[in-house]
């Protein structure tokens, strides 16, 4: 029997923990809420093009800057930005369809996530 290879760096990961679990929750729920945004709020034929280019743009972002292996590294403050405008993007919509407690719950989910997320990133 041969023993076991060598590990090939890249393709180890990780365990994924309860919070990259809740981050995914919350991105989902981002861009599900800017797609219900865009396509209730506004009129034809905008809402066709909001409700699909809004959640378009933040899932851009997040891969971007924010996915596992984004295409930009930037400093961690960086993306903690850009993350913190996808959030105040998704609040916003909110509020404008008239749910201030849904987005200020959403809010507070996502930049509780992303703190912790963020703390464990610079240790």
């Amino acid at each position: 029997m041969t023993p076991d290879p060598a590990p090939v760096p890249g393709v180890e990961r990780q365990a994924l923990t309860a919070l990259d679990l809740v981050r995914v929750v919350v991105l989902i729920a981002a861009i599900a809420s800017l797609a219900l945004w865009g396509f209730a709020s506004w009129d034809l034929p905008w809402n066709i093009v909001i409700g699909i280019g809004a959640p378009v743009t933040a899932l851009l972002l997040w891969a971007l800057f924010l996915s596992p292996r984004p295409v930009l590294r930037v400093h961690p403050f960086l993306r903690a930005l850009v993350e913190l405008l996808i959030y105040v993007g998704v609040t916003i919509a909110w509020w404008s369809m008239g749910q201030a407690l849904i987005g200020t719950a959403f809010a507070l989910v996502a930049v509780v996530a992303g703190v912790l997320s963020g703390r464990r990133a610079l240790t």
